[in-house]
């Protein structure tokens, strides 16, 4: 009986799907047919919106596959079907905790069907199932209507950015933030959220707006995920990016693929789509980047942001977070404080309670008090965590591991604000590098050579260096004071200066050797410059034309050396008071020269070129690279902006000492098995090379098949070629030539 009933449902099943394939070849003829069913359904929905709990499994399975019919051709009738998209609704809203679960499943993507097919819209959708999603228990049907839902917005903006869906959704993601904090319903807020932002659907600072609310809110997991979006959402993006950049076609395979074996239409084919694919990632690889901002720059009033993460979860003793929490609320807060600049001066005193070796994670806080200091912030208020870093952890009774993150610990922060050490700590922390831990003295070196860069004065002479000290006594270090920053300006433009007056220079010699042979050198040479290729080179100095007039102006009044002033009176009269207005205006007008003479006068009198500007990178990157192969000095701008915008974690306060740690046999083997194939398979290195060499789809040679012959299949061979003449060998090598051009045996090169 049960067999003769699981016939006959298929049956109907079947019956459904031919009819649904006949429907959609020719609606007209089969618009009776349909109707009969559309009463049929008619009827099922009424059962079920009656009473879904007592409906019997035969029923189920008859609605479910109506449902399925109706959903297909919908777009076909739809005077017919104008009323289905609100009674899927209503079922799916009033009874999608009793439904059957395939059902329920066929319901939900139906109604994504219904879109697909513009029977309904993005926005009628998506305010079904989002409340659905926030409700109910159910976590199949949870999973299920978040795919659907990011797949639906991802649809939405894959052709053009839909700005007022984007809007209506994350009105909806931030009422329901904020309409109640102490709720986890918030959690999909942020899901939803981070999900788009790293697909770089959303790239605004309307989801950074919903996930400051989420920070902000009282519920634990609603404030962990708004924090770790702020602190690794931009790293998922960017990997994201290479994963899908990596997908590259080996174009030379391809081809090598096809000249070797036959020619066939499905070869050249494959060969047709790899090369469109090659040229599509190509267009894309030269296109111009998208200006995508990160997460952090985007936060509206950081400074009020980060005082209320710190007063709300931090400074609160009434919060109840896990210690892991914590700490990722307190990176969250140190990084806004780094980025923005910050001044939040009760963070600091909070830090005291936490810089002791016995703290659990203390190296998570170390690199947290790191993160939190930069050139504004106060040195007093920095001193006196550092002089307990270097009381706590930096002292003859601690463990060397302690030692070398207490020392690494107080460099980083005095990488970021040289005036927060005294000159008594830090040649007593300078004096460790001839410790015989080798992290210790790696930390202690690293703290010296800073401070040879940023302070130098602050050392003793003798552990200055020569650089240093040379740079010392010409006078070309500036100690900056607190609060003072350096003036701005084109990075690289005095290289290009530079180049610029060499090129100038040459062009004067060549012109200067063509006049002594006898040449004709006239103005008329640069007014062709205009309309010859050096415009691609770069641009003119301005300096060099005779059109400019050099207009007079009040400044050079003060170029001018000051005149003495005349004796006014006999005797005494004349005092030093008298001659101190003089001194004055002389230094002045002596600072503001050096001012001028420092600012290069290429950036304030020529305009640049886009040659220019290429040039300029050009030049850039050979003073990077002279920078990274020791050719050049390092800059303490670049030392004092490492980290700022990756951040610093507890593994770069470790590093010294595990530099320093000596590995064991384990950790040795370890690494040596790093990147080889399992010992289990026995094979030699030729075997290894073999299996490579097949695994990227290349093949043996034919001097490597004719290893492998039989002897006496080759003799035959070898006695023919000793047997032949000089003509023979040169007709059989012009033969072998001609084939070889013309592609084998099979003529595939042709």
């Amino acid at each position: 009986m049960v067999k003769r009933k699981v016939a006959a449902l298929e049956k109907v099943e079947a019956d459904l799907v031919n009819l649904q394939y006949k429907i959609r070849r020719d609606p007209r003829s089969y618009a009776q047919e349909f109707y009969d069913q559309w009463l049929a359904y008619d009827a099922q929905r009424q059962i079920f919106i009656s009473a879904p709990s007592t409906v019997s499994a035969e029923d189920v399975k008859k609605f479910h596959d109506l449902v399925d019919l109706v959903a297909h051709v919908a777009d076909l009738y739809p005077e017919v079907t104008a009323p289905f998209p609100d009674h899927l609704k209503q079922l799916l809203n009033q009874h999608h905790a009793t439904l059957d679960k395939e059902l329920r499943e066929k319901v939900v993507g139906s109604l994504v069907l219904l879109r697909r097919r513009d029977v309904i819209d993005s926005a009628s959708l998506l305010t079904t199932l989002f409340p659905i999603l926030v409700s109910t228990p159910s976590k199949s049907l949870r999973s299920l209507l978040y795919t659907k839902i990011i797949s639906d917005l991802r649809e939405s903006n894959s052709k053009a950015t839909n700005h007022k869906l984007n809007r209506t959704i994350q009105t909806v993601l931030h009422n329901l933030v904020t309409s109640d904090r102490t709720s986890s319903k918030g959690v999909w807020a942020t899901r939803i959220t981070r999900e788009l932002w790293r697909r770089q659907v959303w790239t605004d600072a309307r989801p950074v707006d919903v996930m400051k609310e989420a920070c902000l809110s009282e519920n634990e997991k609603v404030v962990v995920g708004g924090v770790r979006f702020f602190l690794g959402s931009d790293k998922e993006r960017e990997e994201l990016e290479d994963e899908s950049s990596d997908e590259d076609i080996d174009l030379k395979k391809v081809q090598h693929q096809g000249v070797i074996n036959k020619k066939t239409k499905k070869r050249q084919k494959a060969y047709e789509k790899a090369l469109e694919k090659i040229k599509k990632h190509e267009k894309k690889k030269h296109a111009p980047h998208p200006l995508n901002f990160s997460a952090l720059h985007l936060i509206h009033d950081p400074q009020g942001f980060a005082e209320q993460l710190f007063q709300k979860h931090l400074q609160n003793s009434k919060n109840k977070f896990t210690l892991d929490n914590r700490l990722l609320i307190l990176q969250l807060v140190t990084r806004l404080v780094g980025l923005h600049k910050l001044t939040i001066l009760s963070l600091y005193s909070w830090f005291v309670r936490y810089l002791t070796p016995k703290q659990l994670n203390v190296t998570s806080f170390l690199a947290s008090l790191a993160q939190a200091t930069h050139s504004l912030v106060p040195p007093d208020a920095i001193e006196p965590l550092i002089v307990k870093i270097a009381n706590e952890f930096v002292s003859e009774g601690c463990a060397a591991e302690v030692a070398a993150a207490g020392i690494n610990a107080i460099r980083e922060v005095a990488l970021r604000q040289p005036l927060c050490m005294s000159e008594t700590l830090l040649q007593d922390l300078v004096l460790y590098q001839k410790s015989k831990d080798k992290g210790v003295a790696m930390a202690a070196k690293g703290l010296q050579s800073l401070y040879r860069e940023v302070y130098p004065e602050m050392l003793q002479k003798k552990q200055r260096g020569k650089v240093a000290t040379m740079s010392l006594r010409a006078g070309e270090v500036k100690q900056l004071r607190f609060g003072e920053e350096e003036v701005g300006g084109i990075e690289g433009i005095e290289l290009l200066e530079k180049y610029k007056e060499e090129q100038k220079r040459k062009k004067l010699e060549e012109r200067a050797e063509n006049g002594e042979n006898g040449e004709k050198v006239n103005d008329s040479d640069d007014e062709n410059a205009w309309n010859s290729d050096e415009w691609e080179v770069g641009s003119t100095d301005s300096e060099s034309s005779d059109g400019w007039i050099d207009v007079p102006h009040s400044s050079d009044e003060e170029d001018e050396p000051a005149a003495k002033r005349q004796r006014t009176g006999t005797g005494d009269d004349d005092s030093d008071s008298d001659e101190a207005p003089d001194l004055v205006d002389a230094d002045s007008a002596a600072a503001k020269q050096a001012e001028a003479d420092r600012i290069s006068k290429l950036a304030t009198t020529t305009i640049l070129t886009p040659a220019d500007l290429a040039k300029l990178q050009e030049l850039r990157r050979e003073a990077q690279m002279d920078k990274l192969l020791g050719r050049a000095a390092k800059r303490k701008k670049e030392l004092i902006q490492k980290h700022i915008e990756d951040g610093l974690t507890a593994e770069d306060i470790e590093l010294p000492a595990q530099l320093g740690k000596k590995m064991t046999k384990e950790e040795k083997l370890a690494l040596a098995r790093e990147g080889k194939p399992s010992r289990e398979e026995h094979k030699s290195t030729q075997a290894i090379r073999k299996a490579k060499k097949e695994a990227e789809g290349k093949s043996s040679t034919n001097r490597e098949k004719a290893r492998k012959k039989n002897f006496l299949m080759t003799l035959g061979k070898a006695r023919q070629k000793n047997k032949r003449s000089l003509v023979e060998t040169s007709r059989k090598m012009r033969a072998h030539i001609q084939r070889s051009k013309s592609g084998g045996r099979r003529r595939n090169g042709m």
